[in-house]
């Protein structure tokens, strides 16, 4: 917008501004004192009480850690996983006489798993770091030695002055002192904060508003009382000392951090809060450290393991010390051998009950083993690169914004796939963020020829051709008329009324005044582009512009306001005519009214009340000759809300100059009323205009979905998730998404919650607190009784409920007496909208929700005032649209468009909790069978604290011999293809319901563990023991048994994975047999090095184990016997009780996919009848 085209144009004469009024209640009275006791002294550095303040700086972080703790914090989250506090204790035993083996052995691998481990940490955190210097770098104009000069955010404080020009951001808190237009008054998007993409009218103080120009500042100095930093974005209390006078303030002249100067060309404001003080911020919370459901269960596995460990080891104790305590018969030794008269306290049978003690640590030691070591590096390395497939998936990447999925931590792939609810939010997440008129009714007839996303999707699951709601059904394609260029804010198809057509019609004069209101009743300013000429329009909310789009499409053209004046190009006879209406007030639409008008004169010199409103209002209104149309636009009205479309209805009534003069001045007292029913003055004298209006018809406009978003929500429905939406916008915005979106469906019943009743606005006149507060709790109270009454009548029938709750209900219904009464009503409907959702209540009702249910959530956003909300949740997903990365900054995964989830959960999550959870159940498997042959082994040898294996044998297990083919797991493997998880979505509930991970499966694997451990050496040794293991007649010894051992415990784990491995690439095909390979390319290299390093490795595989055939021979039999019980287990439980994903498989192998209800194992098959009842029910025709 040119400067200097506005600069007359004074809205403050026009405007009642009844919400730019400064409070005049009792709050300002608080000033001073407990709560509001903030001081800003306004461009006065050197005022020595500015010192002793101490406010923060406006330098923010977002980070986890810094560069003081990262070390310190980052080991803690490294030591809050008990497996890692073990193999500490462990590696500093390890240095004394107790441990069984080499102190490098085990020290070696706990420093390359926590140090892995924090790198990684420690480069996620560094993204987040650098994206808080771009932020805090950010330039603007701060007022220092009697100039503005460019400074960085970081450096601003509390008291400066600052200018900010148009399409800037805020850099904090600011106190608006005055902008370009004469009356102080400027435009802010505040998409950033509440979502929201209309522009909000902020008014600075008359006494202020005459600061123009920089010079005005030279002497400018004043002082600022308020409230204290607190996150509530919609109050502000406090009051401006300026020339020895007191002003009160309100939150008209607060511009808030990260929202948006629009349609001004610059303000002067001064910075009240900064930094982490700021309203923006002190919504957001620290940065959670978040973990996994499945890691949380994982550490009580660990604990499970850590018993079995003390109870072997003190079994093996008490044997220990019962058979050193015989070995002193009457004075001689009987295992003289052992020569137990130059032992030391470790083997003494004088002192059985020391050297039991100390074998007991001995033990925990030796069959430390039980606990993985790597497991929870090789997690990380898994979860990285699942990552970087997210990351990479072609699938997941926006083409027009070049923006591809991210996923900005590794930590919670897994929780992808058991997620449960979706809280949601709508402006920018679900929709994007314009309006688009398709549909109109003028004269009881119906205009507009296009479909909306929900009658496509309705008349795709009818089976029907594509009819038009409200048109007669013998429209053919041809009648249709094809669009050449696309015009944003306008869908609107109808050869009828386009390009001129509309004086054709019988109803003309009616679609001429219909559209000249479109074109006259808003405020909307016209905004000409310098090198295009392009016209556009700044209004302030996206359904203003697309009427002011559709009305100049269709010939009537709003090109210019004045202070008095709208002037239009309208058509007429085929020819452009000017015409300018003399402007002479302007009603604005408030959520009580419901409604705008604006009062005008004609070129005839008529007086003209044109007036747009919600259906609930306006056909009250109408007076008998103005309903001549009433029926017939109720029915297109219905449908085009069936359609999802948000209406509006258009009225007029010509006024007389008597009346107009009488009501103009009675109207003008009520604006300038100062006292506190001002509004309720104002109200009244225009309830006594806005009657006997004569109808001309109705708009339909949609808030366009993003892509894929109805069919989106539908697949996820259909995988089990519950929905929730949590958006800032009003309670009919909401519900209309609602409609479009599926979320609500027709026939569906609706729990209301408001305290917008007729007691509670008594009571709020007079600012009792305490009353108020005292009789919404209870009404709240009561309506959630009377919610969960229709719950309980409708229990036993097919009706369905949405609820829906505004923000100040909210309040009441999230405290501690009425929360679980609130969660108990929402968890029992079918859809859930919170509308008017502060970012701290958004967080709040996911913090609710998390605990209540105690199953994952999933929070999606994408502007600052999710950031709560994100980061509360289990999972926090950042929608990367075109304004702000706030959201983006603070999720765990980013994404471009909500479509997207689709294929992030039910393909990404369901794979990732798959291969997550088999990858640690074979962990468990593959340690427990390692770990218990060092305990029947030492039973054999009487408890002696001998290991059965070599030093780095045992060390070397979990890093190279059985390391690789688990991550290629938990990275490669695929039960079905991801076009099948999408055509089957309740395959997702194998994550919810945890099948794949729960007690039952764990201990399972734990208990095949232990019988293969059995089978290994118990085979091994009753084969080898009483029998000669070489040609010349040697029998087995000590190393050679614990490399035949070794060698099967390296076959069986190994081929185990290929037993469970549901898709096959050559990576997978290396690993496990290049495992096995390496083991023994191992023997050979380390058996040649020098005694001393190999001490019981040296030339045992080339001398005396690989010219044995008895020793292939056993390794073939016991390898065989270790895999046949699991083997016999997965082909019963394929045949007689296979999972959903089984029977997929088998489906999918015999050439037919379709899976249905029956063919689903027992127990799971009555949940997914259930629940596939239950969504195609919340999904039925309307």
């Amino acid at each position: 917008m040119v400067f200097g085209r506005h600069e007359k144009v004074q809205f403050s004469k026009i405007y009642s501004f009844s919400c730019f009024r400064p409070s005049t209640s009792d709050e300002h009275g608080q000033i001073g004192r407990k709560g509001y006791s903030r001081v800003v002294y306004c461009n006065d550095p050197e005022n020595l009480e500015v010192g002793q303040l101490r406010y923060r700086g406006n330098y923010v972080s977002t980070t986890k850690y810094t560069a003081v703790n990262f070390i310190p914090k980052s080991l803690f989250e490294q030591f809050r996983r008990v497996a890692n506090i073990y193999f500490l204790v462990v590696a500093f035993v390890s240095f004394s006489p107790l441990a069984p083996f080499r102190a490098s052995s085990i020290l070696f691998p706990l420093l390359l798993v926590i140090g892995a481990t924090m790198a990684k940490e420690g480069i996620e955190d560094w993204r987040r770091r650098k994206q808080d210097i771009k932020a805090n770098n950010r330039k603007t104009h701060v007022y220092r030695e009697k100039s503005f000069s460019a400074s960085k955010w970081k450096d601003l404080r509390v008291g400066d002055l600052v200018k900010v020009y148009k399409d800037e951001y805020f850099p904090a808190d600011l106190l608006l002192l005055s902008s370009s237009y004469p009356d102080g008054i400027c435009y802010v998007e505040t998409m950033n904060l509440d979502g929201e993409t209309n522009l909000k009218l902020k008014h600075a103080l008359d006494v202020t508003a005459s600061l123009h120009d920089d010079d005005s500042f030279h002497q400018f100095k004043a002082v600022v009382k308020c409230e204290d930093p607190n996150e509530d974005l919609y109050s502000f209390v406090g009051s401006l000392d300026y020339n020895g006078q007191q002003h009160p303030l309100s939150l008209q002249q607060l511009l808030l951090r990260d929202s948006k100067l629009r349609n001004t060309e610059y303000i002067y404001g001064v910075a009240i809060f900064t930094g982490h003080d700021t309203k923006v911020m002190q919504n957001a919370t620290d940065p959670p450290s978040k973990r996994s459901k499945i890691e949380r269960r994982m550490d009580r596995i660990i604990y499970i393991l850590f018993s079995t460990l003390i109870s072997i080891s003190f079994i093996g104790s008490i044997f220990f010390g019962l058979r050193t305590s015989r070995d002193l018969d009457h004075g001689s030794y009987r295992r003289w051998y052992l020569e137990p008269s130059r032992t030391n306290a470790l083997y003494d049978p004088q002192r059985p009950f020391l050297a039991a003690f100390l074998h007991f640590f001995t033990a925990l030691m030796l069959y430390g083993y039980l606990i993985p070591i790597s497991l929870y590096v090789s997690i990380e390395m898994v979860k990285v690169l699942q990552s970087i497939f997210i990351n990479q998936d072609m699938d997941m990447y926006h083409e027009e914004t070049n923006r591809p999925a991210r996923a900005r931590t590794s930590n919670l792939n897994e929780e992808l796939g058991q997620v449960d609810t979706i809280l949601s939010d709508k402006t920018g997440t679900l929709t994007c963020n314009s309006m688009e008129f398709v549909k109109c009714s003028i004269g009881g007839v119906a205009y507009g020829r296009g479909m909306t996303e929900v009658e496509l999707a309705l008349a795709k699951r009818k089976n029907v051709e594509q009819i038009d709601a409200g048109n007669s059904s013998n429209a053919s394609d041809g009648d249709i008329v094809k669009s050449g260029k696309s015009i944003k804010g306008f869908n609107f198809r109808d050869e009828r009324i386009m390009d001129g057509q509309w004086v054709n019609e019988p109803n003309a004069d009616i679609i001429q005044k219909f559209f000249r209101v479109l074109a006259v009743c808003h405020t909307a300013l016209p905004d000409v582009n310098k090198d295009t000429g392009e016209l556009s329009y700044e209004a302030e909310s996206p359904d203003e512009a697309a009427f002011v789009i559709a009305a100049r499409e269709l010939g009537f053209e709003f090109f210019k306001r004045t202070q008095t004046s709208i002037s239009l190009h309208e058509l007429e006879n085929g020819e452009k005519v000017d015409r300018s209406y003399e402007l002479l007030n302007m009603i604005e639409f408030s959520s009580a009214r419901k409604r705008m008008s604006v009062i005008v004169r004609n070129s005839e010199n008529q007086l003209l009340l044109l007036c747009k409103g919600a259906d609930s209002v306006m056909f009250d209104k109408l007076s008998k000759q103005g309903q001549q149309y009433e029926d017939q636009t109720k029915n297109h009205i219905n449908k085009y809300a069936e359609a999802g479309l948000r209406t509006l209805v258009i009225a007029y009534r010509p006024l007389d100059e008597e009346e107009y003069r009488a009501w103009a001045e009675e109207f003008l007292q009520a604006k300038n009323s100062v006292s506190l029913d001002r509004d309720d003055l104002v109200d009244a004298a225009a309830e006594k205009i806005e009657r006997d209006l004569i109808l001309l018809g109705a708009t339909a406009v949609e808030d366009k979905l993003q892509k894929g978003v109805p069919e989106c929500i539908e697949k996820l429905a259909h995988a089990g998730i519950k929905i929730w939406v949590l958006t800032g916008d009003k309670m009919e915005t909401a519900i209309n998404i609602g409609y479009a979106c599926s979320l609500i469906v027709q026939g569906m019943k609706q729990i209301v919650i408001t305290l917008d009743s007729a007691d509670i606005t008594s009571l709020e006149k007079l600012t009792d607190r305490e009353a108020i507060a005292k009789a919404s709790r209870e009404s709240i109270k009561n309506q959630l009784r009377e919610g969960r009454s229709q719950l309980d009548l409708a229990k036993n029938s097919s009706v369905l409920f949405a609820l829906i709750i505004d923000g100040r209900s909210l309040t009441y219904a999230l405290e501690k007496s009425l929360e679980s009464s609130f969660l108990e009503v929402a968890v029992a409907c079918s859809s859930v909208i919170c509308c008017r959702s502060s970012p701290k209540q958004k967080a709040l009702v996911t913090k609710m929700v998390k605990e209540g249910t105690r199953k994952t959530t999933l929070a999606i956003g994408d502007g600052a005032n999710d950031v709560g909300m994100l980061q509360e949740a289990d999972i926090g997903v950042g929608i990367s649209g075109a304004e702000g990365m706030q959201a983006v900054m603070a999720s765990d995964f980013a994404i471009a468009q909500f479509r997207f989830l689709e294929r992030l959960l039910l393909v990404h999550g369901h794979w990732c909790y798959r291969r997550i959870a088999m990858m640690i159940c074979y962990f468990f498997y593959k340690n427990i069978t390692f770990g218990f042959t060092l305990f029947w082994f030492e039973a054999h040898a009487s408890f002696s604290g001998q290991p059965a294996y070599n030093d780095w044998y045992m060390s070397f297990y979990n890093v190279f011999f059985t390391s690789l083919p688990v991550i290629a797991l938990g990275v490669f493997d695929q039960d079905v293809s991801a076009r099948l998880c999408l055509k089957y979505p309740l395959l997702y509930q194998e994550g919810v319901q945890n099948i794949l991970f729960n007690w039952p499966r764990i201990l399972g694997w734990m208990f095949n563990g232990v019988l293969s451990s059995m089978i290994i050496f118990f085979i091994c040794k009753n084969s080898t023991i009483h029998q000669a293991f070489r040609q010349d007649g040697y029998v087995i010894d000590y190393e050679i048994l614990g490399v035949l051992m070794y060698t099967c415990v390296v076959w069986a784990v190994n081929c185990q994975m290929a037993l469970s491995i549901n898709y096959f690439t050559w990576i997978q095909h290396f690993f496990i047999w290049g495992s096995i390979f390496f083991w023994y390319v191992y023997l050979v290299i380390y058996g040649y090095m020098n005694p001393i390093w190999s001490t019981t490795a040296y030339q045992v595989f080339v001398e005396a184990c690989a010219p044995s055939p008895f020793y292939w021979m056993t390794t073939l039999l016991v390898v065989a016997s270790t895999l046949l019980p699991y083997f016999l287990y997965r082909a019963f439980q394929t045949r007689f009780h296979p999972m959903y994903h089984d029977e997929i498989q088998r489906r999918r192998s015999e050439g037919c996919e379709a899976v249905t209800p029956s063919d689903l194992p027992g127990r799971m098959k009555d949940k997914m009848d259930h629940l596939s009842d239950r969504m195609k029910q919340s999904h039925r025709e309307t």
